[in-house]
């Protein structure tokens, strides 16, 4: 493949490398190299498929020459009136997973669910959807799915039926002195009511509730300033200044879906006349999905975010908390951000994703100064997206220990892998006697318990939601269950013995569920006179929206305690959520587990991120000289593990990145044994989660990653660097772009692509003059 116009897609085709050209000019792989690698594996080994249908048009013809199994169609003996077939039907639904909620249509076909979309009917995500909730669908068909329930019979599983689990699990809560319950966000009302009749037959059940990747320390100190733990409704559309330090709400922070729609709204320049964008400040150590997205980039160490938001906080209140080790640039530019935030009183935004809760309680006072709350951030209609709560976490983990549990359930949680005491918590279950898990598919934390009752796939339930106050949401199955499960809220109610007595009669959560919306929500509206109104129609539209007008009062609380000490190490590494898997909940789902990260564009596995620096000349240089794909010992806190290695620009100078959700041991034939594990590496004292270590080292190229999954090349417009010869500031990628000249050798002109017609620098305050600029240039005739 030629070379043209100096147009290259990353550094193999900008040096061009003999192996990058011979594979650029296949059209057809070599049939041999498809046999070799297809015989290691007769299972089918997605990465290779993937590898292959990357390279060349010829791979379609595999594709395409696949054999497909044959099934016969059978005729309906008598048709449901609902299904034509041929014509898909949508149903209203709600996508929950714990504290991950989208209001959704299902669309069927034949009675079984093929899509996700998202339900423009709610004021949350107004029709919005996210990659999760359309990959959603595919789990409900995953064959790693738990087909009954089961009792651990010596250190195998045994099949069971439900009149067997129901008896072995009354017994052991009638046995039991100390119950607990251990799950993640559950929004749900009817859910709730359903924990409560079970603590009404066995007082001694406590819940504990704990997110993959906590908010803690938001919650309590909101609780401090409001009185609730509950998250703020955080208005992106109304703010004209946003700062964020590391909250990366456009990926994976709290609600993204919600604010990434909101967040849009203020981005557009709609009327060129007069033209208005918010303003976006990111304060990170890493390129993240926000941060890719901002005006403005603040580079900080992850040790140094509790400064840079004292910083801030000092400049905003006048306190003088202290910023020792915050580095003159972050300074600097945070004293800029500060007059900025003042000059948009009430209609400024600051959110920071610290687990610390001082760092939060700045932040509180920081947007009360500035008149925030009332405008931007709306504390009537709350949100219930995280509950979770480290210090009820710690709590259990050492009742456990004590040996003071007897029974333990876990519901829709898996402790024993994603929070930061994972390895105290797996010994802690070793002395808990009895142990029931709802897992659908077997986990880390179910594979260590005596009975599994799994529970149903959203799309086969009866639910509901609230996500936020006032605002509900309605689930209802669109297939039946495909095995013998039971959706957990009914085994609840079956162990705490709603449906006993002379009233039993068929068990159904649907009529409980029903009959708590009759009881509780139903008088809350006065759009319908009916309940059965209500219901019909509230089921059809799946969202009901009872907005709130009385909000929670700002109470001062002393900022007093310990903000994140500023580390001297030559290294730290950040920990960050992905926006496919999460923290491990999705590993299993092929499709998300194939999903390119939005940034690194890595898929299959999680790999370190390393700064990138400009040579000078030509070349974008890796920390330590190392490359796309390069094996590298990563130690942490004295263990070491072996990853592979991506590039990353816009990254602190000594920091480091690495997905958590990886390393999992139990998650299907999809996400076991994918990547390395770093829970256990996150920083933690006896208050709060911190995500990111100070305790790292990096070895040199240890080898080749053979399976580097990177979907494309990944190069930036606008790296600055400084040009050896000229000592000068230049833009890195336009260097690279050179042409050579036999007389003076290679030059590299500056605006050779930032001037190109395709790509244009602007100011909100210059696009006026861009827009007739552009005019002009369209209607010019070409030479």
């Amino acid at each position: 493949m030629k070379q043209q116009e100096n147009i290259w897609i990353g550094q193999q085709d900008l040096h061009r490398e003999e192996e990058f050209l011979k594979l650029a000019e296949q059209e057809f792989l070599p049939s041999d190299s498809l046999v070799a690698d297809a015989s290691v594996s007769m299972e089918g080994n997605r990465r290779d498929f993937l590898k292959f249908l990357g390279f060349g048009l010829g791979a379609a013809t595999v594709a395409a020459g696949c054999d497909i199994p044959v099934k016969r169609a059978i005729p309906y003996v008598v048709k449901p009136e609902e299904i034509v077939p041929g014509i898909a039907n949508y149903y209203a639904s709600t996508f929950v997973q714990g504290g991950d909620y989208c209001p959704v249509l299902v669309k069927t076909r034949e009675g079984r669910p093929i899509k996700i979309e998202g339900n423009d009917l709610s004021p949350i995500t107004g029709g919005g959807t996210s990659a999760r909730a359309q990959a959603s669908v595919l789990s409900l068909y995953d064959t790693n799915r738990i087909k009954g329930p089961m009792v651990k019979d010596g250190m195998n599983w045994k099949s069971s039926n439900w009149d067997e689990i129901d008896k072995i699990v009354r017994t052991t809560l009638d046995a039991s002195q100390q119950i607990r319950m251990v799950t993640h966000t559950n929004m749900s009302p009817s859910a709730k009511s359903a924990v409560e009749a079970l603590k009404a037959k066995y007082p001694s059940l406590q819940v504990v509730t704990y997110d993959p990747v906590s908010c803690s320390a938001l919650l309590d100190a909101n609780e401090k300033n409001f009185g609730q733990r509950v998250v703020p409704g955080y208005q992106f559309d109304k703010a004209e200044v946003i700062v964020s330090f590391g909250a990366d709400f456009l990926g994976t922070w709290i609600s993204p879906v919600e604010y990434a729609a909101a967040y849009s709204k203020n981005r557009r320049v709609s009327d060129i006349e007069n033209p208005k964008m918010s303003r976006h400040i990111q304060v990170e150590s890493f390129m993240s999905m926000t941060g890719s997205n901002a005006d403005n980039r603040i580079l900080i160490r992850p040790s140094e975010q509790g400064v840079a938001i004292a910083h801030l906080y000092n400049e905003i209140t006048g306190s003088a908390v202290s910023t020792t080790g915050l580095n003159d640039k972050a300074k600097a530019a945070l004293s800029k951000v500060a007059a900025e935030l003042k000059a948009a009183n009430g209609k400024s935004l600051v959110v920071t994703s610290s687990n610390n809760i001082n760092e939060q309680l700045m932040v509180n006072v920081i947007n009360h100064t500035l008149g925030n709350y009332g405008t931007t951030i709306d504390m009537a209609n709350v949100s219930y997206q995280r509950q979770g709560d480290d210090k009820a976490l710690q709590a259990l983990i050492k009742e456990m220990n004590e040996g003071a549990v007897q029974a333990l359930i876990v519901c829709g949680a898996n402790p024993a892998y994603d929070c930061a005491w994972s390895a105290e918590f797996v010994q802690g279950m070793e002395k808990v006697t009895n142990k029931i898990s709802f897992a659908g598919t077997l986990d880390e934390t179910s594979s260590l318990c005596n009975v599994i009752a799994p529970t149903n796939h959203y799309l086969e339930s009866w639910g509901d939601a609230e996500a936020r106050k006032g605002h509900y949401t309605l689930m209802q199955p669109t297939i039946a269950p495909l095995f013998d499960t039971r959706q957990y809220e009914l085994s609840l109610l079956v162990w705490a013995g709603a449906f006993d007595g002379e009233n039993a009669g068929p068990v159904s959560y649907y009529d409980y569920l029903q009959n708590y919306w009759k009881t509780n929500i139903f008088p809350k509206q006065n759009t319908y006179s009916t309940f059965q109104s209500f219901w019909d129609n509230t089921l059809h539209d799946g969202v009901l929206n009872i907005p709130q007008s009385s909000a929670l009062t700002y109470t001062a609380s002393p900022v007093e305690g310990n903000i994140t000490k500023v580390s001297n190490a030559e290294l730290e590494i950040a920990f960050y959520e992905t926006v496919n898997i999460g923290n491990g909940q999705y590993a299993g789902n092929p499709w998300l587990m194939e999903m390119p990260d939005p940034v690194n564009r890595t898929v299959w596995g999680n790999y370190l991120a390393v700064p990138v620096n400009f040579d000078g000349v030509r070349t974008m240089e890796g920390f330590k000289g190392l490359k796309d794909g390069d094996l590298v010992e990563l130690t942490i806190n004295g263990k070491t593990l072996t990853v592979p290695v991506i590039q990353q620009f816009g990254m602190m100078p000594g920091t480091l990145a690495i997905a958590l959700g990886y390393g999992r041991t139990y998650a299907g034939n999809t996400g076991s044994n994918v990547g390395v594990d770093v829970n256990p590496f996150l920083m933690q004292d006896d208050k709060s989660i911190a995500f990111f270590n100070t305790n790292v080292s990096v070895s040199g190229k240890k080898g080749t990653e053979k399976d580097f999954s990177c979907v494309q090349y990944h190069h930036t417009i606008g790296v600055r660097g400084i040009d050896k010869k000229s000592g000068e500031e230049i833009n890195a990628d336009e260097a690279a772009l050179v042409f050579f000249d036999y007389f003076t050798g290679a030059k590299g002109f500056q605006g050779a692509l930032t001037d190109r017609s395709v790509i244009y620098t602007s100011n909100v305050r210059d696009i006026r003059e861009n827009v007739e600029h552009l005019k002009e240039k369209s209607t010019c005739p070409v030479s």
